[in-house]
């Protein structure tokens, strides 16, 4: 602010000092001019410069170089000076570009701001005819206007400290108001980070404090989401390690009470607590390998061009053991031979996720088809299943952690809620997308599409 007031201050002053300085010298050289022209016209018609000098006319130039505080030169046709009103270049010659411009019927004028004079040349003809006879030459010093235009400049100068001053002032002032919305903002914002307020953060003073404010609110609010989802999760992760481990002690201590436990019963509590041992076991795991996918960087990924058929293969080699013992059938289809740049353990660890669920969730001798196709781009995989099907509702909650559907058919089978989140991580790690389309009774399909190539 302050800038913007100083600058066209300056512009202006020096403006108007170099505008009052040419219109200074505009006039005095047009007087000048004038009365050249006047002293000139007697000199003809006295014959000043044939019959020789003349009181009267002497005097004017005297008077006139007075005046003016300048010096007259009379120079003839042979460029002799005849006379000079200083007395020290008389009978001297005198050639110089204005005189001889001026003898060819041209008067001029020429200031010289450095050494701070004007200089004018006026012609003088022989009565009643236009033959020039000789050239008037005369020299005023300009102090006068110099000495003015400084005393235009110190004044100048004055009014643009006044105007710096105010221009301070008013700046301090109007920063202090402006910043008063900003200030609120701020503690606001202190205010309700300290514990998640539930207020939201607002300051309609400007456009800048309200687009602020949203951003803010809507920043607090993913926190506040994050927040809970920590929360939720801490709380799930401890509801199921505690649910197995319950579980093993209830059966422990039954154990225990009894003298003379039976072998059978033994047999059969012992087997209950290797059960939940390996339902910990797997809940563990599959949660160390969350942790490894939240970290969700370059790091983490070991990535290799890798035969995406080779590996589906593998994926489903495994898993046909557990296909046959539920009775379902397992369809691989490839459309064309697949290589892509992805971290082997990461995809097979989602790939094998998806087929296990199709087979688990699945009806009766019921089947699993995986496909496999490719673009220049990317290739797709699809697994679908002739399964129980997902509602609609639950569907956009199913890639969360420890969620589940059915939880008491999730119990009997054996998940932990994590295979689609793990599942979902890998392939986002991939910089890919999952999608999941199903209709309940009639099956499930998820379709991965994940780039040829990785992009860090």
């Amino acid at each position: 602010m302050i800038v913007v007031g100083i600058i066209p201050c300056i512009i202006l002053r020096g403006a108007l000092l170099s505008d009052y300085e040419k219109r200074a010298v505009s006039l005095k050289t047009a007087e000048i001019q004038n009365q050249c022209t006047i002293l000139s016209n007697q000199m003809a018609m006295s014959q000043y410069l044939s019959q020789g000098n003349s009181e009267v006319i002497d005097a004017e130039l005297t008077q006139f170089s007075n005046i003016n505080n300048g010096r007259v030169m009379i120079v003839d046709e042979e460029f002799r000076i005849l006379k000079d009103t200083y007395d020290m270049d008389t009978n001297k010659t005198l050639v110089s570009e204005d005189v001889i411009r001026c003898f060819k019927g041209k008067g001029t004028s020429r200031y010289d701001g450095k050494n701070r004079y004007i200089e004018v040349t006026a012609p003088i003809s022989a009565t009643g005819s236009d033959k020039i006879e000789g050239v008037m030459l005369v020299s005023v010093a300009t102090d006068y206007i110099v000495d003015s235009l400084y005393s235009y400049q110190n004044k100048a100068e004055l009014v643009i400290g006044t105007v710096f001053i105010v221009i301070c002032i008013l700046a301090f002032f109007l920063a202090t108001l402006l910043v008063q919305p900003f200030k609120r903002l701020a503690k606001q914002i202190g205010t309700v980070t300290e514990g998640y307020g539930t207020e939201e953060i607002r300051e309609n003073a400007y456009l800048e404090t309200i687009k602020i404010a949203d951003a803010m609110n809507q920043m607090l609010l993913r926190w506040k989401t994050l927040d809970d989802s920590r929360q939720e999760f801490v709380s799930n992760v401890s509801h199921e390690l505690k649910t197995p481990l319950t579980s093993m002690k209830v059966l422990a201590d039954s154990l225990l009470m009894q003298e003379d436990v039976p072998t059978e019963l033994y047999k059969e509590f012992m087997g209950d607590i290797a059960q939940e041992i390996e339902r910990e076991s797997k809940i563990i795991n599959d949660l160390l390998s969350l942790v490894k996918m939240d970290k969700n960087s370059s790091e983490t990924m070991n990535v290799k061009s890798e035969d995406i058929n080779a590996l589906v293969e593998m994926c489903l080699k495994r898993l046909r053991p557990i296909a046959v013992k539920e009775n379902i059938e397992l369809i691989f289809e490839s459309i064309r031979p697949v290589t892509a740049e992805v971290d082997e353990m990461k995809l097979s660890l989602a790939i094998s996720n998806l087929v296990e669920n199709a087979i688990k969730y699945n009806q009766e001798q019921g089947h699993v088809r995986v496909f496999l196709d490719a673009d220049y781009k990317y290739f797709y995989l699809k697994v679908e299943d002739s399964g129980i099907g997902i509602p609609q509702e639950a569907q956009n909650h199913i890639f969360e952690r420890f969620y589940r559907v059915d939880k008491s058919h999730s119990k009997d089978i054996g998940g932990t809620g994590l295979g689609l989140a793990i599942a979902r991580s890998a392939i986002v790690m991939h910089r890919g997308a999952i999608k999941v389309y199903s209709e309940v009774g009639k099956g499930t399909t998820f379709t991965l599409r994940i780039p040829l190539t990785y992009v860090v």
